[in-house]
């Protein structure tokens, strides 16, 4: 019987693309972009959130942010090389901020006077409960016991779970938009405006690009209008913490990072274990086993976990 193959649009409306598709290199050169874009959201806010409460310095910020980065791309590549090939870039997760959070108002951490010093010392805390707590998913996965696990989920159970976690972060995350409306909204607005309304737009060659880069579009336009607004002098006379979130040059991290920086393990120092710490780091572990995006490598190449979890714990 001969194979009977369909294109993607017989399959489903305004479907260009099947999962053995691939779509031109320089579109898909401008997709990988735009998904490296999305994903260094997630790489600056997590530090950004976590170092300025550790008590380190913008150059303490950018280097994790660069380990971050640096790892997200070692354990994107073992997952396309060697695991499930899932269309996903390997970054940090949202789910780990409240316990690395609890670990930082740990008291014995904020009685340390110098502020860099209880930066280190955080960080070596944070490696260590990320450590142990990653024992807990290398023993299911290896043992197949979330295998089995997961087979009673539904999406009944685990839309909660994960909509839980967002709305724990819910302070943390959209009212920093209120910070900087004048740019905050605009971005908002375009980005929803492109993706939902305008996606049926095709302005060049039949090509959907408001659907397709509608992030990679409204960044480029929001940060052109916020340069002009900062080289403009719009915010010249605001409060301080006004012109850090909305000029384009108060930053620091461009200015703070070196040419060249190789993150390694440890580098921050050996590892500190306490339990109080490890056992809040294995309830975002239980969490990260539903939404964790490197569950694809954990489950198919078990002898990855403990790479992804290094990585975790060089940052």
């Amino acid at each position: 019987m001969a194979d009977i193959s369909h294109p993607p649009m017989e399959q489903l409306q305004d479907l260009e693309y099947c999962i053995d598709s691939n779509p031109p290199w320089a579109e898909t050169i401008l997709l990988a972009f735009q998904n490296y874009i999305l994903m260094l959201g997630t790489s600056v806010m997590i530090p950004s959130i976590l170092v300025p409460a550790m008590g380190g310095s913008d150059g303490d910020k950018i280097r994790v942010i660069q380990t971050l980065s640096f790892v997200s791309g070692i354990n994107t590549l073992l997952q396309a090389l060697f695991g499930t090939r899932l269309p996903t870039v390997v970054g940090g997760s949202f789910a780990y901020v409240i316990p690395i959070a609890y670990i930082i108002n740990d008291s014995s951490l904020q009685r340390i006077p110098d502020s860099h010093e209880r930066f280190i010392h955080t960080m070596r805390a944070v490696q260590g409960a990320l450590i142990v707590a990653s024992s807990l998913q290398i023993i299911l996965g290896y043992s197949q016991l979330w295998g089995i696990f997961s087979r009673f989920f539904s999406p009944l159970g685990m839309a909660p779970v994960i909509g839980l976690v967002g709305l724990g972060l819910f302070e943390r995350g959209f009212p920093v938009v209120g910070n900087c409306v004048e740019i905050g909204i605009p971005m908002l607005l375009m980005v929803i405006g492109l993706s939902q309304f305008l996606k049926h737009i095709r302005p060049f060659k039949n090509v959907p690009i408001f659907e397709r880069f509608p992030v990679l579009i409204c960044v480029a336009i929001i940060w052109a209008y916020s340069h002009v607004l900062t080289a403009g002098g719009a915010y010249r006379h605001s409060p301080r913490a006004t012109q850090i979130s909305c000029r384009t040059d108060r930053a620091n991290l461009i200015s703070s990072a070196p040419w060249f920086k190789f993150p390694y393990p440890l580098q921050w120092g050996a590892p500190t274990f306490d339990a109080g710490h490890t056992f809040a780091m294995m309830a975002a572990v239980l969490v990260s086993l539903i939404e964790e995006p490197c569950q694809g490598i954990w489950e198919l190449v078990p002898a990855l976990r403990f790479s992804c979890y290094l990585g975790m714990a060089m940052v």
